[in-house]
C-alpha cells in the first residue's frame, strides 16, 4: 500500500510541475507579446548599378606616360620572384619557364628549345606577340588570360607593381621596343571603353606600338613563365 502511495506522490509531482511550466510559458507569452512592424527595417535606396554590384571597366594603361618614370630598380625586385623559373640574362638558358631576355615584342609561345603549352600556342593566333598590354593582361592573370598555360603563377593584381616589372623587362634586351606617345584616350578621367566600340582615333596607333608580350611572357614563379614570359 504504501508502495503505490508512494508511486502516486512521484507522479502527481511530475504533473504538477508540468503544469507549472506550461503555466509559465503561457504568462510570460502574454506579458512579453509583441506585435510585428507594417514594414520591416528601414527602407534603403540603392542605385540598380550599386545592387547588380557592376564595376565600370578599367582605362588600359597609358605606357607612353608611365614607363617612361617607372622604377627599373622596384621592376627588378618584382622580378625576383620569376627567377625560380626564368632567366633574363643574353643567352640565358630555358628553365621551368622560358628565358626572358628580350621577351617584350617578342613572339608568343615560340622562344626556341621551350616546348610551351597547347593553350600557349594556341593563343598566338589571337596574341602574335608579347607587346606591353598582351604582358599586363598576361602578368594580371596568367590561367585567366590563357586557360591551360602551364604557368601556375597566380598573378599579380597591384598595377604599379607590373608596371615596374614591364618597365624591368624591356631593358633586358627589348630596349628597341618603342615607348608609345601618351595617349589621351587611356589617361584618367578618359571614358572607359565600352565592349565593342571601335577605338578612339588615335588609339589604333598607339595600341600597335604597345607590342606584344614574346614567347616567354611576363609572371612570377610558374610552370612556363614567371612574372615576365608566358607559357
Amino acid at each position: 500500500m504504501s508502495g503505490d502511495l508512494k508511486w502516486n506522490k512521484i507522479m502527481g509531482a511530475g504533473l504538477a510541475t508540468a503544469l507549472v511550466i506550461i503555466g509559465v510559458q503561457q504568462v510570460t507569452n502574454e506579458l512579453y507579446h509583441v506585435e510585428p512592424p507594417e514594414k520591416m527595417g528601414y527602407f534603403v535606396d540603392v542605385p540598380e548599378e550599386a545592387a547588380e554590384g557592376a564595376a565600370p571597366a578599367a582605362l588600359p594603361i597609358d605606357w607612353g606616360t608611365v614607363l617612361p618614370v617607372a622604377d627599373l630598380a622596384a621592376g627588378e625586385a618584382a622580378f625576383a620572384r620569376c627567377q625560380a623559373c626564368h632567366t633574363i640574362t643574353a643567352g640565358g638558358a630555358n628553365g621551368i619557364g622560358p628565358a626572358l631576355y628580350g621577351v617584350v615584342g617578342r613572339g608568343v609561345g615560340a622562344h626556341p628549345g621551350f616546348a610551351f603549352s597547347e593553350a600557349m600556342v594556341a593563343h598566338r593566333g589571337e596574341v602574335p606577340v608579347w607587346d606591353l598590354d598582351a604582358l599586363d593582361a598576361f602578368i594580371t592573370a596568367p590561367q585567366r588570360e590563357v586557360a591551360g598555360t602551364k604557368m601556375s603563377f597566380a598573378g599579380l593584381r597591384d598595377e604599379q607593381t607590373r608596371i615596374n616589372l614591364i618597365a624591368y623587362l624591356r631593358a633586358q634586351g627589348s630596349a628597341g621596343f618603342p615607348i608609345p606617345a601618351p595617349d589621351p584616350a587611356r589617361q584618367p578621367g578618359a571614358a572607359a571603353p565600352v565592349e565593342g566600340a571601335a577605338p578612339a582615333e588615335g588609339a589604333a596607333e598607339a595600341g600597335a606600338t604597345t607590342g606584344a608580350p614574346t614567347d616567354g611572357a611576363a609572371a612570377q614563379p610558374t610552370a612556363e613563365a614567371t612574372p615576365p614570359a608566358a607559357g
